[in-house]
C-alpha cells in the first residue's frame, strides 16, 4: 500500500510540474519542444511494446496496450503538427 501511495504522489507531483513548465514556454519555442518530444514518445512506444509483450499479468498488458494507444496517437499528432509548422515557412510560389 506504501508503495501506492508514493507513486500516486510521484504522478500527482509530475502533472502539477508539467503543466507549470508548459504554461511558461512563449508560444514560438512550442514547435521545437514538441519536435523534441516525439523522440521522448518513441522511446514510450518502445518501453510499452516491451511491457505489453512481457504479459507478467492482465492488468500489465492491459495498461501496456493503453500506453502503445496513447504514445502513437501522441507520436503522430506530434508529427503532424510539426510537419504543418514547418509548412507555415515554405515559400509560397
Amino acid at each position: 500500500m506504501d508503495l501506492l501511495v508514493v507513486a500516486l504522489t510521484v504522478f500527482v507531483l509530475a502533472i502539477f510540474i508539467g503543466v507549470e513548465i508548459i504554461t511558461k514556454v512563449p508560444p514560438t519555442l512550442h514547435t521545437p519542444l514538441m519536435s523534441g518530444s516525439n523522440a521522448i514518445s518513441g522511446i514510450t512506444l518502445v518501453g510499452a511494446i516491451i511491457a505489453t509483450g512481457a504479459q507478467t499479468s492482465l492488468i500489465t498488458t492491459i495498461f501496456g496496450f493503453l500506453a502503445i494507444v496513447f504514445a502513437t496517437i501522441n507520436v503522430v499528432g506530434g508529427f503532424m503538427v510539426t510537419n504543418r509548422m514547418l509548412g507555415m515557412f515554405r515559400r509560397k510560389d
